[in-house]
């Protein structure tokens, strides 16, 4: 008897399905899945069948969810709802015991899981890695690895990358360079930003051994959702360059500098580049360039394969003149 019911009690357990939210939208259409994330006009619901949907938020009529999420009203607090039910043509109910409460659709800003200690962190990034072995009447080795990652809380955004090369020719060392950055933004408004940054830059082949660069400025944020951000900003920095020979140059110099990626055919396909553009205030070089473009495409939800190309350019004196494309493919890691 023991055996049957718990044979009875499997069955119904594997027959039921498990939870999940829903989506009532405006034209009647209902969509089931799993809340991902709410930022940026784009509801983002995962589904066995369709993968990751993004939903515009003015097509939402209602919504409910079994999770425990922390909806935000405005671009720095939130409020964290046991669960969401859905409620009258847009608005929606955020269920916290004997104290539910109903709000606009139109009123929310953003919707995401809470985190243990920075209950509104939002932490995004992607490693990348290229290997190239070539074997003929010259053998070259080649290895590159880039990471760039992104932590945001309240009006606070910390951003890290950094990136090193190496390639051989016939056993000879012909590339070795590393570089890493840091730059702390902090929103003013929700579009405007001030940014303070640090790079540095060592290369061991090169004449033009060692770079670093502190910077300062204010920067635009046009748009940062699922579907992809872009940005742009003004730096005044100082730079200090160091040679091989152990001579040393500093200057100031007026920068730019832009972000952009964009998702494409559901998310699959990534579309991305970033770089800045600077003009020194003295006579040491004309200008500078340091730029990237290429594409990822997601093989599963972390996993990636890359296209890039790569420019560095220092145009001005025939000291620090520098002028390097790359191009590469590899694979990597996205979250």
């Amino acid at each position: 008897m023991l055996s049957r019911s718990l044979l009875c009690l499997a069955v119904f357990s594997a027959s039921t399905p498990l939870l999940a939210d829903t989506v009532w939208l405006k034209n009647g259409d209902k969509l089931s899945g799993k809340i991902v994330l709410f930022d940026g006009g784009k509801l983002v619901l995962q589904t066995e069948y369709a993968g990751s949907v993004p939903i515009d938020w003015s097509k939402v009529k209602t919504l409910e969810s079994d999770q425990e999420l922390l909806v935000k009203q405005d671009a720095y607090t939130g409020e964290k709802a046991k669960s969401l039910k859905a409620a009258d043509d847009g608005k929606v109910t955020l269920a916290n015991g004997d104290a539910p409460k109903t709000v606009e659709l139109a009123s929310v800003q953003q919707i995401l899981k809470p985190k243990p200690v920075v209950e509104d962190l939002v932490w995004k990034g992607n490693v990348d890695m290229a290997l190239d072995y070539q074997r003929a009447e010259n053998d070259t080795d080649d290895y590159d690895i880039d990471f760039k990652t992104t932590a945001r809380h309240g009006r606070w955004r910390h951003i890290a990358e950094g990136e090193y090369n190496r390639e051989f020719q016939d056993d000879v060392v012909t590339t070795d360079n590393w570089r890493a950055e840091y730059a702390l933004d902090r929103f003013l408004t929700d579009k405007w930003f001030w940014q303070g940054r640090l790079v540095y830059k060592r290369d061991k082949v090169e004449d033009l051994s060692r770079q670093r660069t502190v910077g300062t400025g204010p920067g635009y944020q046009f748009w940062d959702d699922e579907l992809g951000a872009f940005s742009l900003g003004s730096l005044v920095n100082r730079t200090d360059y160091e040679f091989a020979d152990g001579s040393e140059e500093n200057f100031y110099s007026l920068a730019m500098k832009w972000d952009y990626n964009r998702y494409l055919i559901g998310k699959r396909v990534e579309f991305f580049t970033s770089g800045e553009v600077g003009k020194p205030l003295s006579g040491v070089a004309d200008y500078a360039l340091d730029a990237e473009i290429g594409l990822r495409y997601k093989v599963t939800d972390w996993a990636s394969l890359n296209l890039k190309a790569e420019r560095d350019i220092i145009h001005g004196t025939d000291e620090s003149d520098l002028d390097k494309t790359r191009y590469s493919a590899g694979f990597g890691v996205t979250w």
